[in-house]
């Protein structure tokens, strides 16, 4: 008989690795409330409101309480009921409570656990009534009075992201959570990654609402509205509306023409372009020497990242723009002389997006912006609810013409590894299908923190990484200082890639891999697998973009 167990509320639980009392809890199906605990984020202790009461009426912290055979707890008792409420009434006498207005209405966990908890009132006087916003970033907005001092997002920055734009500043009641010197955020070395906004719990860090400026210009006669979506969109909206669906782009597609847009195009096209630019740029730093390692350059943030931290990496950096950049200005070329004024609308998963597309370097000669807009996929959910659209009813549609073709290497870029396995389709000798099955299952996939690939390219071996998060990044630069080689590194700067961009709505480490995968069953049922074999793309060099590549699809990135 198995002795290994504990006692929760009266009813024995197995325990089988758990690092916890929190996940044995939840395990045994009781929800505790939290507001600082995520299973990737080192263990803070901060909320309290996890509190477990043992069998000699002491209480435990259940986030940092290791399980022991034999133990005895009590999760709901009178005492943790009224513990909690006190906790709960305390952080509310201390938040602008402005919840109908809130971008976090809804979805907070503060005014969910109140209503869990019956907080009716709070008895206390409220000192932060009003907003104090700090809305500098062109990726994410900052509360400073809806902060609850979780520490959730000064943990993402320092630890998972290893940016380190944000901490907690001052003592006592002073204490707050601040940039250096109490600077706005946009001033700080912020990378826009947005992942401090996908863990807190309130909405004291929120992504940067784009949407309104939208509204204002669809629907208008002199206008024709465009929009390109992300890959990774298309798995992470369904759930939002209680659709059972995975791959829902017809559905995506569908709602943008209702909502106003005249044309709505695949993303997953411009990657196709990147493909193949990223692979030219790739044998010909083979042909010429380098400099290697070759870095991928579709992540915005890692971008900004490697500015700040890591500028003599720039040279390594692949010139070609990331999929947004390529198919802007093509888009841009296609309908410039269309008789209306051209409003183009990218579709993201990713806050750092919308910075990139107010960079000079994507501006075209009148200082206009390929991208007008960059709204996330929050946003999208959010205007698809407020067109009153029953997503479950709407009847799928087409990409529309003429960027109506793209290929699996194109939509396997949402997920961290697909740029760089995409890249290798193109570039290596063995085009068959057992091949791409190979490939699939040698080391490319996965959501490992650095995951390495060698491959076999005439008469060499290549040697190509996968950096998973921008925490990975300084283990993998050590390695080149020391004199380690790899030809090809892709970095994402969100953990999973772009299925778990700050845009994309919460999701646990779980579901983020759901999405990945079913990024790579969208690939299977791709008739096209490599970027080369879409017409679209033989249409465009031979035509729009002969002699012109460099121009429309490339970008140099300078200290």
């Amino acid at each position: 008989m198995n002795n290994n167990f504990m006692i929760i509320d009266g009813s024995p639980v197995p325990i089988e690795g758990e690092k916890n009392l929190l996940e044995l809890i939840r395990k045994a199906g009781i929800e505790m409330p939290t507001f600082c605990y995520y299973s990737e984020l080192s263990v803070y202790g901060a909320c309290r409101m996890c509190m477990v009461e043992n069998k000699w009426g002491g209480m435990e912290a259940a986030c940092s309480t290791p399980p022991k055979a034999g133990m005895e707890i009590k999760t709901n008792t009178p005492r943790l009921r009224k513990y909690r409420k006190m906790i709960l009434e305390l952080l509310l006498a201390n938040h602008c409570r402005d919840c109908t207005t809130c971008d976090k209405n809804g979805k907070c966990k503060l005014q969910e656990l109140a209503t869990r908890f019956d907080v009716h009132r709070v008895r206390f006087d409220n000192p932060k009534s009003e907003p104090l916003i700090d809305d500098s970033s062109l990726s994410i907005t900052r509360d400073a009075n809806k902060c609850i001092l979780c520490g959730d997002c000064v943990r993402m920055c320092n630890e998972i992201q290893n940016v380190g734009a944000i901490d907690f500043a001052f003592r006592g009641s002073n204490m707050k959570v601040a940039c250096a010197f109490n600077k706005p955020i946009a001033e700080s070395n912020c990378v826009g990654c947005g992942q401090c906004a996908a863990v807190c719990p309130t909405a004291a860090i929120v992504i940067k609402d784009d949407a309104h400026l939208l509204w204002q210009q669809l629907n208008d006669n002199d206008t024709l509205a465009i929009a390109q979506v992300a890959p990774a969109v298309r798995v992470a909206v369904a759930k939002e509306f209680g659709y059972k669906g995975e791959n829902v782009m017809g559905k995506i597609t569908a709602c943008l023409h209702r909502i106003g847009f005249d044309l709505v195009f695949d993303t997953a096209t411009g990657a196709d372009m990147t493909v193949m630019e990223e692979a030219n740029e790739f044998l010909e730093r083979l042909e010429n020497g380098g400099p290697f390692p070759m870095f991928t350059s579709c992540c915005p943030a890692w971008v900004k990242y490697a500015e700040n931290e890591y500028p003599e990496l720039l040279p390594n950096i692949s010139t070609c723009r990331s999929p947004m950049q390529m198919f802007a200005p093509v888009i841009h070329e296609q309908y410039k002389n269309c008789g209306k004024k051209v409003l183009s609308v990218a579709v993201m998963p990713c806050t750092a997006k919308k910075f990139e597309a107010a960079r000079d370097e994507f501006k075209d000669e009148n200082g206009k912006p390929y991208v007008d807009i960059v709204i996330t996929t929050q946003e999208l959910i959010k205007m698809i609810k407020q067109a009153g659209i029953v997503f479950e009813d709407i009847e799928p549609e087409a990409i529309d013409l003429p960027f109506g073709t793209m290929t699996g290497s194109g939509v396997i870029f949402g997920v961290t590894g697909g740029v760089m396995e995409a890249v290798i389709r193109r570039v290596s000798d063995d085009k068959s299908i057992s091949a791409l099955r190979n490939l699939a299952f040698e080391g490319v996939r996965g959501f490992g923190d650095i995951r390495e690939f060698e491959l076999p390219l005439k008469d060499r071996t290549l040697k190509v990484a996968a950096v998973n998060g921008l925490g990975n990044v300084a283990k993998i630069v050590e390695r080149i200082k020391s004199g380690e080689h790899f030809d090809l590194i892709e970095v994402m700067a969100c953990p999973n890639g772009c299925i778990g961009g700050a845009g994309q709505p919460f999701a646990s480490t779980h579901e983020k891999h759901k999405r990945g995968e079913n990024l790579y069953k969208a690939d299977k049922l791709c008739t096209l697998k490599f970027s080369e074999e879409n017409p679209l793309m033989k249409e465009l060099y031979s035509g729009m973009l002969k002699g012109r590549e460099h121009e429309l699809l490339h970008v140099n990135y300078v200290k």
